[in-house]
């Protein structure tokens, strides 16, 4: 494929659950829509040579290497994509964006708000430069999220007065589940809350387009230790070994929240709600309406219009698949729906477009740092008992 158009070349760290779907959107993106820049599957990184070899082969990558210091300082490269696990993303984003990279980062931002506070003030003195950053809460490019944006930025739901957000899953359930990286605190930073409860955090101001102002919250862990991960394990499972090992992470959180505009959230994350595979549920409740969403039925968003006569009005599934739906008219006929890797290539098509116009993408590190400080709130609750503001 030949473009007419400047090219991006980007860098990816990390290649397995993320840099597998990451990988999917940099080879679909400019397929499927018109883009000012023309993205380059430059490079893939990983710590084995031999495993990042396989992935750049794999996920159609033009060279793989095994030292994220020399990939991010290459001068061939424009953009870094971070798909690594949280520990390492404030020292990669930040020598990149010193390297005068572009630089998207999955979620969330960090393991710290320390480490989030430093990736924040690099991205800004990177920004003085035309360098931009942006946090990978994919979510938001469902086109049936990005229909419920709409319609609260338009009034359609008046007054907000409630906010209710669950992330469910159940892949940690048994208790002879592996102990992968994602149970260790050292690596993920915490478990359930940081992993998915990032996301409908994020989602939740997102879509109510407002912020979080103070919560009150309790984390809890099930099941306290579990068999290691066996030699060359990977992925969100992999197979366990004879050895245990502590679980130093969350396996659920709850938490209430006040909004800035007097919403009041009740917000949960879980990892054992058995049955539960990848339930991403938000529905907020306002004055002249409701929307609620599901991600188990992603391309289906329900909206109740409380202006409309008694006798009619009831909870409308409005089918998002139309052409006039955010991202929809780039795919398939009306009916024909999306899948979870859509989001990922709305996003880079978000992120390359804003780059094209030389203006900061949605949602830029700030705004992964407020999510993070929100977490971190949610945390010291537990611990202390008390509620806790969130730092403007």
């Amino acid at each position: 494929m030949t473009s007419q158009h400047p090219p991006l070349a980007v860098a990816m760290i990390g290649h397995a659950f993320m840099g597998a779907a990451h990988s999917q959107a940099w080879r679909s993106a400019p397929r499927f829509f018109d883009l000012p820049l023309d993205p380059v599957m430059a490079l893939v990184c990983g710590r084995d040579a031999g495993r990042a070899a396989d992935a750049a082969t794999r996920l159609g990558w033009a060279a793989s290497e095994s030292d994220w210091r020399r990939a991010v300082t290459r001068e061939d490269i424009d953009l870094v994509d971070i798909c690594t696990p949280g520990d390492s993303h404030a020292e990669i984003a930040v020598a990149a964006l010193e390297a005068g990279k572009h630089v998207l980062c999955e979620k969330p931002l960090a393991n710290t708000v320390a480490e989030a506070e430093e990736m924040a003030a690099a991205a800004e003195r990177a920004a003085a430069h035309g360098v931009r950053t942006m946090v990978g809460f994919t979510y938001r490019r469902v086109p049936a999220v990005a229909l419920a944006r709409q319609l609260v930025a338009a009034g359609r739901i008046g007054e907000l007065r409630h906010v209710r957000a669950q992330y469910l899953q159940d892949w940690i359930a048994d208790p002879e589940a592996p102990l992968t990286w994602r149970l260790d605190k050292e690596r993920a930073g915490s478990g359930a809350l940081g992993d998915i409860g990032a996301h409908v955090i994020d989602l939740a101001q997102h879509i109510a387009g407002d912020r979080i102002l103070e919560v009150s919250g309790q984390l809890d862990t099930f099941v306290k230790e579990r068999p290691l991960l066996a030699a060359g394990g990977v992925g969100l499972s992999g197979t366990a070994a004879a050895e245990r090992g502590p679980v130093t992470v969350d396996d659920a959180a709850a938490f209430v929240a006040r909004f800035a505009g007097g919403a009041l959230g009740v917000f949960e994350a879980t990892r054992f709600a058995t049955g539960r595979k990848n339930a991403i549920r938000v529905e907020l409740n306002g004055s002249r309406g409701s929307l609620a969403f599901d991600f188990e039925d992603m391309n289906v968003l329900t909206f109740y219009d409380a202006e409309e006569p008694a006798e009619t009005a009831g909870f409308r599934r409005i089918l998002v698949t139309e052409a006039a739906h955010p991202y929809v008219a780039a795919w398939w006929p009306p009916g024909h729906g999306l899948g979870y890797e859509h989001a990922f290539t709305h996003q880079v098509v978000d992120l390359v477009r804003a780059l094209g116009a030389g203006v900061d993408p949605d949602p830029t590190f700030a705004d992964g740092l407020q999510v993070q400080r929100v977490l971190a709130a949610v945390e010291t609750s537990s611990d202390t008992r008390r509620w806790q503001e969130i730092p403007a």
